[in-house]
């Protein structure tokens, strides 16, 4: 399929560099199954869902994965990219062209890394000096969220972002970019699910930097998608199983949360547990085997974040849909306003 197709025109002015406070004040669009769309906040999300309905939230942290370091007199900026093992990771490197094998980037004194191996106009693999939690405390003495390129900030990044670019349920460290549907939610939106009779569930994947890599070749059929570890729980698996059997509705919390519980299926739409990597690629022309609707940001033109949600709800509807969303002002991108996609019949 021609990637071409999954291109439209957006205002530049549409994207979000803030957060909309409270959370939950962003706008909600709702495209229903008889493709009909209306207007709401996050927060009449309760309004909009039937009681035993399933949420399944991403608790996936972000770590601060942009770092600034030297090698020599020269400035290097690294973007961990995806986490090897324990003391590796695959990093996005500007210039990375001058790096040499075996090179030193020094991040502060006793805190650097050495060049394993690298590619041509790829992820750079690095092994730092520190491992598991000294690694990971090193990176929160050292590193800023690693925000995507279309947020603008000053160098050093702004303090705010530590907590904005974070969920309110954020538990498990691995992520360099966050769930950003997951973003919207807050306590009180959490209670009056509750109180509606919706239930949640979590799930982790732990969002990678090929999420922002744009989609380089002209068809869909020659796009590698970049891979990503998730967990799916027997314990949830069951849940999820069960809530299929009597009849409720899955609804995913973002495009995260989605590809990890269709990576778990099988051919059946049965969840198992998982615990690896997955590198599902969601195109028009994929049967949904798990979720019922999806809560989801709205995401770049020709990404593989828009081809999904093209898949779920069909590519003239969702052109329309973002067309009506830029119509009437709707904030773009991670730090923007979010639609609601139920099934369409």
């Amino acid at each position: 399929m021609k990637t071409e197709i999954f291109t439209f025109d957006m205002p530049a002015d549409l994207i979000a560099n803030e957060p909309a406070n409270p959370r939950d004040s962003s706008k909600l669009l709702h495209l229903n199954e008889k493709s009909e769309i209306s207007h709401h906040q996050v927060k009449d999300l309760p309004f909009l869902l039937k009681k035993g309905d399933i949420l399944v939230f991403n608790d996936t942290k972000v770590i601060p994965a942009r770092l600034f370091g030297t090698r020599g007199q020269a400035h290097i900026e690294v973007t961990l990219f995806k986490q090897i093992d324990l003391s590796s990771w695959e990093a996005l490197i500007k210039n990375s062209r001058r790096l040499k094998i075996n090179d030193q980037i020094l991040f502060k004194e006793g805190f650097f890394a050495t060049v394993l191996k690298k590619k041509e106009d790829g992820p750079v693999l690095l092994q730092f000096n520190k491992s598991g939690a000294d690694l990971m405390s090193a990176l929160h003495e050292t590193g800023i969220m690693p925000l995507p390129p279309y947020i603008k900030r000053e160098k050093g990044g702004k303090d705010s972002d530590k907590a904005n670019y974070q969920t309110i349920y954020a538990k498990y460290e691995g992520a360099v970019a966050a769930p950003t549907a997951g973003l919207h939610f807050t306590d009180s939106l959490f209670k009056n699910l509750e109180e509606k009779g919706i239930e949640k569930v979590f799930v982790t994947l732990h969002v990678g930097g090929g999420t922002f890599l744009p989609v380089k070749v002209e068809d869909t059929d020659n796009h590698k998608m970049h891979a990503e570890f998730g967990v799916l729980t027997k314990e949830t698996a069951d849940k999820l199983n069960q809530a299929k059997k009597e009849g409720r509705r899955i609804i995913s919390v973002g495009t995260t949360s989605l590809r990890l519980l269709e990576s778990a299926a099988d051919e059946n739409g049965l969840l198992h547990p998982f615990e690896q990597d997955t590198s599902i690629f969601i195109t028009p022309g994929y049967k949904f085997k798990v979720i019922d609707a999806m809560f989801t940001n709205f995401h770049l033109s020709g990404s593989t974040l828009f081809m999904l949600v093209c898949a779920f709800a069909g590519i003239d509807v969702m052109k329309k849909t973002y067309q009506t969303a830029i119509n009437n002002k709707y904030r773009f991108f991670s730090y923007g306003d979010a639609c609601f996609i139920e099934k369409q019949k």
